[in-house]
């Protein structure tokens, strides 16, 4: 268990990171709330809802292994049925991409909401499998698929920022 003690400051940091820019966003949204109406809900399911749930799991498993565990066990457990879930929205979201209308991904939506989304959900799942035999590997399995989702939300707020304000804003002027 020394191994697992010694990550506290860096799921700390995250930690604080994801929970930061969970504010951030939403005063973000608050703020293009005011605009003109720019979008649909279906849109909003498809790419802005997922940047906020990948900061949410980034501090959902920042707590969780900063919790006062006795063994790897249960951690893993836990952070092992999180990948789980993650896959499974993340199957839910690019379906929701698929279908909404507002918006025609590219290749960069794509990555950033579905393909690496999954890969890190898919390293959080097979990493919690492995921990009970290759626990340090696991352990930074875990932080690279925690530290990719922070960076994809990061990089999924500013796109979803710049899109609205670069791009549908313009837009709105050339209308009226």
């Amino acid at each position: 268990m020394s191994e697992f003690a010694e990550w506290e400051s860096f799921y700390v940091i995250v930690g604080a990171a994801a929970g930061a820019l969970i504010g951030l966003q939403f005063v973000v949204m608050t703020l293009l709330a005011e605009k003109p109406h720019l979008g649909t809900p279906e849109a909003g399911a498809a790419f802005a809802t997922p940047t906020i749930v990948h900061f949410s799991v980034t501090l959902l498993l920042s707590a969780i292994l900063r919790a006062p565990w006795h063994g790897i066990a249960t951690i893993a457990v836990l952070w092992g049925l999180v990948g789980l879930a993650g896959i499974i929205y993340v199957v839910i979201v690019a379906r929701r991409m698929r279908t909404q209308t507002t918006y025609s991904p590219d290749f960069e939506d794509w990555l950033f909401h579905g393909v690496l989304p999954l890969a890190a959900n898919l390293v959080l799942f097979l990493s919690a499998l492995a921990a009970s035999w290759h626990e340090r590997e696991a352990l930074f399995a875990l932080g690279a698929g925690t530290l990719c989702l922070l960076f994809i939300g990061i990089h999924n707020s500013w796109d979803t920022i710049a899109y609205q304000v670069l791009v549908r804003m313009r837009e709105v002027k050339e209308r009226s």
